[in-house]
């Protein structure tokens, strides 16, 4: 860390002028017609595909290795700090100085982390350009719902075949992903995706420890999976991530379009691992506002009806998706979910890491404008 012999004016012009650009960002935020029209359906287009049409020539994800670069830089910041306080090199200039960096720093950041993607999150989003209203719901409007999902899943395995599902290579997911998004993308323009930038992540082995299965780089515009899943989950987690490129930041809304783009596939495969995601998002719902009374009996029923009209296949197929899951559980870390929590919270998603379960409010305005799943 160098320190300037004197601390002149010039010192606060760079963190003050970010400060400045900061806020006016902020204040930009509170208009989300503007947001939608201006950013997220004006420039952000051209700065996602710019950004996916650059890093998607690499064969390993760009941001990753950015993050990585970045904590290096941080830790060998602090080693420089830790070593001037311990030779007694640390004056009273030196701890405004530094102030100063991290503030500029910050305000650094968040400009960017906003102009390339985070101002999606004040956007109109998908209600806005389906038209869609988000009604409360009712129980019996749920249990349609995941009687639907449940005819969708039996259908969509039974044309998968009898066999066990297949490991598909990960790029051949990934390359019908994007033609997902082609064919949705007829009926709904705004869908449009182009530069396919969709990477393993090379932090795959941590995933683990986050409970993550996926996420978005906004500073590179890539989208990143973790490669340890059981491959039927990949399609729909990959959709979700391009959601994400094309600028729904809400995860309820990237759960939404991803949907929309892998129900849209001529691939079995595909719309059938939508439908399993969105089938335990559904049930989880149902049962939750059956639990809230207090007829256990109906709850049971309702639980016992759903493992009926399962098709034996999926129910092996679930079964298959939650020993996985359940054998990583103890290696998660509570505070990487709290963090993310508060991370969606400061980002207007008040439910925090329940925002990806508010899928099923737009499935069921959307069936109930377009009348289809």
């Amino acid at each position: 860390m160098k320190t300037p012999a004197k601390l002149t004016a010039f010192v606060f012009v760079k963190p003050a002028f970010r400060l400045i650009i900061a806020f006016c960002i902020f204040l930009f935020s509170f208009f989300p017609r503007r947001v939608e029209e201006w950013y997220s359906s004006g420039i952000y287009p051209g700065i996602s595909n710019t950004l996916r049409l650059i890093t998607r020539w690499f064969p390993f994800s760009v941001g990753d290795c950015l993050y990585v670069l970045f904590i290096i830089w941080l830790l060998y910041g602090l080693f420089k700090l830790i070593r001037r306080i311990v030779k007694r090199k640390f004056i009273k200039a030196d701890l405004l100085y530094l102030g100063l960096r991290l503030l500029s720093g910050l305000a650094g950041i968040y400009i960017v982390f906003k102009l390339t993607w985070g101002l999606n999150y004040d956007r109109l989003g998908i209600a806005y350009q389906l038209n869609l209203t988000d009604h409360a719901y009712t129980k019996e409007e749920v249990t349609v719902l995941t009687d639907l999902l449940i005819d969708k899943l039996n259908e969509c395995r039974r044309e998968i075949g009898d066999s066990a599902l297949q490991s598909r290579p990960l790029d051949s997911l990934y390359r019908e992903a994007y033609r997902s998004y082609e064919t949705v993308s007829v009926r709904y323009p705004f869908l449009t995706y182009t530069n396919r930038s969709v990477k393993a992540s090379l932090f795959t082995p941590l995933t683990d420890y986050a409970g993550i299965t996926g996420y978005y780089n906004p500073f590179s515009g890539e989208a990143q999976l973790r490669t340890d899943l059981p491959r039927i989950l990949i399609p729909y987690i990959a959709c979700h991530e391009m959601a994400h490129q094309l600028g729904y930041a809400s995860e309820s809304e990237a759960n939404f379009v991803g949907y929309l783009a892998a129900v849209s596939s001529k691939d079995a495969y595909f719309r059938y691992s939508a439908y399993l995601d969105l089938f335990s998002y559904a049930q989880g719902e149902q049962l939750a506002l059956y639990s809230q009374g207090n007829d256990f009996k109906q709850f049971e029923q309702v639980l016992a009806n759903n493992r009926n009209r399962l098709d034996t296949l999926v129910k092996k197929d679930r079964r298959m998706i939650r020993d996985f899951f359940n054998r990583r559980r103890k290696k998660s870390v509570p505070a990487f979910s709290s963090l993310y929590d508060q991370y969606l919270k400061m980002n207007k998603q008040s439910s925090g890491v329940d925002s990806y379960n508010e899928v099923v409010g737009w499935l069921i305005a959307y069936n109930r404008k377009y009348g289809r799943l």
